[in-house]
């Protein structure tokens, strides 16, 4: 006799497998009762990001993505499949704060909210994302890197790009890929991360898997967010002397740490970042020397596709930076839509469903197909990127490449 599966034992698999076509007819209220699904004349989607407080660029930029999807979408048609729905926002600000993040959940679900879409750092990410589990609400995140966000076994949150254990493992190939086709010039690393869950677990990462490219950490440091002055770690890492620095953080501190270093006239063969917040287009226009052949490894998009340039153009027509927060953000939201394409319904088990089984085209990213496992898009990947010659090329991996590595940097 088969041993009927308890609540306790059922996966986020059986769970899929095991929805049928009632469930894009009933949702569920928040304290439990099943109701019949409405036609929605919108689909109401809760944006929260960190658009105050040392984060607000970086906000501002995943806002203004999610907001051009959301335009893009409605011009299209909307849900075709629910009568033409139009896409909604709810606009959320985390302050940086988990505990904020995780109320906007609250005040969005009394508002109706039908997804979310967030949240930038994975600490608030991981706030929300609870948060909204106890209503089932799909969580569709747009950046935040802590595998730990997919690891929960929570069945309402997915996330398109790469999580921090696969990037980091990733950037640690490219790096000794890179250094060897160089004749291997470079011996040592100096880490420096930022304080949050995730620059420590991207460093402690990164420190596991170097050594396995022949190459030593000989100094893994830490600092504050936000932190404003850098010199004492500028000759922290002057006295080691080490062939490559490896930031690890977000965009003030990533600007300024690169500026110290120059200022203190320290020397190394690469600067070599992993997710760093502030190797992006803005960057290399505004501080083109100081950025020129600093490599990153960071989620970019395919630089030859031909939707991709047009978004570009147009997002610098509008004035703004092309960062990869803008899209990021845009494809955070087209899962969202294309699941509520497929389940004709707001019901939250069906959306759910459908994001789970998702195959969305990347569009304009250097991927293939949507493939969740466990929330996580198995199809997706972060590149190794560089500035060259006041521009961003892609370097790796070769079948998305714009351009060649130059490593070791030339001697400023």
């Amino acid at each position: 006799m088969t041993k009927k599966p308890t609540k306790s034992t059922i996966s986020r698999r059986s769970f899929v497998a095991g929805t049928t076509a009632g469930a894009a007819v009933l949702a569920t209220t928040s304290i439990g009762f099943p109701r019949m699904a409405r036609a929605e004349d919108t689909v109401k989607i809760g944006l929260i990001h960190p658009v105050t407080g040392f984060l607000a660029f970086p906000g501002a930029q995943l806002r203004y993505g999610s907001e051009l999807a959301i335009a893009d979408i409605n011009a299209a048609g909307g849900v075709k499949s629910m009568g033409g729905a139009k896409l909604e926002a709810l606009l959320g600000d985390s302050q940086t704060k988990p505990q904020i993040g995780a109320a906007e959940v609250e005040k969005m679900h009394e508002a109706g909210v039908h997804a979310f879409s967030g949240c930038y750092q994975s600490a608030v990410g991981i706030a929300a994302s609870a948060a909204a589990a106890k209503y089932n609400i799909p969580f569709s995140i747009d950046v935040g890197v802590s595998d730990t966000l997919v690891t929960r076994g929570l069945e309402n949150v997915f996330r398109m790009m790469d999580g921090y254990g696969r990037i980091a493992k990733d950037a640690a190939t490219n790096l000794g890929l890179i250094n060897k086709a160089a004749g291997s010039p470079a011996k040592t690393v100096v880490i420096v991360h930022e304080e949050s869950l995730f620059g420590t677990g991207t460093a402690k990462l990164m420190g596991d898997y170097l050594p396995e490219q022949g190459l030593e950490v000989v100094e893994v440091i830490k600092h504050a967010n936000p932190t404003r002055n850098f010199d004492n770690i500028a000759l922290r890492i002057k006295s080691m002397n080490p062939d490559i620095v490896m930031p690890i953080n977000y965009p003030g501190e990533y600007v300024l740490l690169a500026r110290t270093l120059r200022q203190q006239r320290v020397d190394f063969a690469a600067s070599y970042s992993v997710l760093g917040g502030g190797f992006n287009f803005k960057f290399v226009q505004e501080m083109t020397d100081l950025a020129e052949n600093m490599i990153d490894v960071n989620h970019w998009y395919d630089p030859n596709s031909a939707f991709g340039q047009e978004l570009r153009r147009r997002v610098e027509a509008d004035g703004k930076f092309f960062t990869m927060e803008i899209y990021t953000a845009y494809n955070s939201i087209r899962l969202l839509h294309d699941a509520f394409e497929r389940a004709a319904t707001t019901a939250p088990e069906a959306v759910n469903a459908a994001l789970a089984s998702s195959t969305m085209d990347p569009l304009f990213m250097p991927y293939g197909p949507t493939r969740m496992v466990n929330g996580q898009n198995m199809g997706s990947r972060a590149v190794a990127i560089q500035a060259q010659n006041g521009d961003v090329q892609l370097i790796s991996p070769t079948e998305f490449a714009s351009a060649e590595a130059v490593f070791p940097r030339p001697k400023v």
